[in-house]
C-alpha cells in the first residue's frame, strides 16, 4: 500500500474520532496547516475549521462510521477513493461519497475535494 493510501486511511480515522482534542491532534498529523476541505456542503481551511466541520458532521450523523468502499487509487501526490457512512452492521450505507486528496511536500494532505453520491434526506 502506498504512503498516500495509508494517509487516506488515517484521514478516515479522523472522521470517526469523536473526541475533539484527539481529533485535533490527528488533524495536525495528517493535514498541512493551510489545508483546505471543500465539498458541496462546506468549504473550510486550516486545522481548527476542519475539526469544527468534522465535529458538526458527527453531531448530525451520531453513531455512524465512515469506511473505505474500495481501493484507494493514488499516483504522484493525489488520490481518489469512495467512502461509505453507515451504522455498524448496516446492509446499506446512508451516505456515499467520493473524495480526491492532494498531499503536500511533507506527505500531509493539503487539499480535499469531496463529492456526495448518496445523501440522506436529513443532510
Amino acid at each position: 500500500m502506498s504512503d498516500l493510501a495509508n494517509t487516506v486511511e488515517r484521514y478516515l480515522e479522523i472522521w470517526n474520532e469523536t473526541d475533539a482534542t484527539r481529533r485535533a491532534e490527528k488533524i495536525r498529523e495528517v493535514f498541512t496547516e493551510d489545508a483546505t476541505y471543500t465539498d458541496p456542503l462546506g468549504d473550510v481551511s486550516g486545522h481548527e475549521a476542519i475539526n469544527a466541520l468534522i465535529g458538526a458532521v458527527q453531531e448530525q450523523f451520531a453513531g455512524l462510521t465512515f469506511s473505505l468502499a474500495g481501493a484507494v487509487d493514488a499516483h504522484h501526490d493525489i488520490a481518489r477513493f469512495t467512502w461509505n457512512l453507515a451504522p455498524a452492521g448496516a446492509p446499506e450505507p446512508v451516505a456515499v461519497g467520493f473524495d480526491v486528496v492532494k498531499a503536500g511536500g511533507d506527505g500531509r494532505l493539503s487539499a480535499v475535494y469531496g463529492f456526495l453520491d448518496k445523501v440522506p434526506a436529513a443532510a
